[in-house]
């Protein structure tokens, strides 16, 4: 029997939202209508720790910034965003975190709402291989459209989704004598509750709420 470790990222593995985050940034190359920008994704992350957000209006509104421009741009772009923004604020004792499990054997997997051209270099640096995130659409040159494909990891996403990539390695739920999940969010209480070690990580007041009537413990990875 193994043990499977999930973990969410933002806020949790990192101490910032790396898809809010994400768009601050854009907003600051001169993509978008900065201002307009800053409002409408600070209306959405407000949404998002309420427990409220429409996810679908979310994406297309984060994805319309990268869809259709030249990849080599963004990919400079991301590594500007993981050296100015992502690098100086990742935290020894979330790495820490993820080695021991790691050293332990178990089967490690970072579970996020955030899409995989944001997460994938974060989970990279964390030495993270196996990635859950929103996927996107790309078209016959390989650009992004803006559109997103299969079920989004958000919310009970976030099962479905780590089922299929078990199954995808010919596992399930019931090959772990022990599933770990550490979030700080609201939103990841389905996941949280089919877990059989779940770990809430300096949780929002919400989540902190549920923690306390249900004795989950509670981390805290912020120096």
């Amino acid at each position: 029997m193994r043990k499977l470790a999930l973990f969410d990222l933002d806020n949790t593995l990192i101490p910032f939202d790396s898809d809010h985050a994400f768009g601050q940034y854009v907003a600051e190359l001169g993509w978008v209508d900065a201002e307009q920008h800053r409002q409408q994704n600070e209306a959405f992350y407000r949404q998002y720790k309420a427990g409220t957000l429409d996810l679908a209006a979310y994406l297309r509104f984060a994805l319309q910034p990268i869809a259709g421009r030249d990849l080599g741009e963004l990919h400079a772009a991301h590594a500007a965003f993981m050296r100015d923004v992502v690098q100086p604020q990742m935290q020894p004792a979330a790495q820490q975190l993820v080695d021991r499990h790691k050293a332990a054997g178990d089967l490690c997997c970072i579970v996020t709402a955030t899409n995989t051209f944001v997460t994938r270099p974060i989970a990279d640096a964390f030495g993270v291989e196996h990635l859950i995130g929103v996927e996107l659409e790309r078209d016959g040159q390989g650009r992004y459209t803006g559109n997103w494909v299969g079920i989004p990891s958000f919310r009970e996403g976030k099962i479905v989704r780590t089922e299929q990539w078990l199954a995808a390695q010919g596992l399930g739920w019931g090959d772990f004598n022990q599933i770990w999940f550490y979030s700080d969010s609201i939103n990841d209480r389905p996941l949280l509750e089919h877990a059989t070690h779940p770990v809430v990580v300096h949780p929002d007041p919400l989540l902190a709420a549920v923690a306390q009537e249900k004795g989950w413990p509670t981390l805290q990875l912020l120096t």
